[in-house]
């Protein structure tokens, strides 16, 4: 008995190991490689540019860099990203709340008059993917 619910349990932690997927972000044209870059992986829109569900902070080499998030879940997703170049963990804003350092969003959305919103940031992931984003 305690082998079939052995046999049993494997099985399933394989299916549910099979339904997760690799994502991987390269990010370009940042300006210098001061400080590092923080992506961020949002799975909602109520968390979109508040709560992560997964980040990645990552070093600078040649003004790109590329991470990948392992074993996520196949589903719709927005990035935003932003360069940290003074090494503080936190986008810095001006006196205004506007973006002092650089960011972006996947599908390269931005707002109008406000933040992007994860309606133009959203995407699918349901192989092992590759997204790129560039920083104007």
């Amino acid at each position: 008995m305690t082998k079939i619910i052995t046999l049993i349990t494997f099985f399933i932690c394989s299916l549910m190991s099979a339904q997760n997927v690799n994502l991987t972000v390269s990010v370009s044209g940042l300006k210098n490689n001061t400080g590092a870059v923080k992506v961020g992986l949002y799975n909602s829109d109520g968390t979109f540019l508040n709560t992560t569900y997964k980040s990645i902070v990552s070093e600078i080499k040649n003004n790109e860099l590329t991470v990948t998030f392992k074993g996520i879940p196949k589903g719709e997703y927005g990035i935003s990203t932003y360069h940290d170049e003074n090494s503080n963990g936190k986008l810095d804003k001006n006196m205004m709340g506007i973006p002092s350092e650089a960011y972006a969003c996947s599908n390269n959305a931005r707002g109008f008059m406000g933040p992007p919103s994860y309606k133009d940031a959203k995407f699918t992931v349901s192989k092992d993917s590759k997204i790129a984003i560039v920083f104007n």
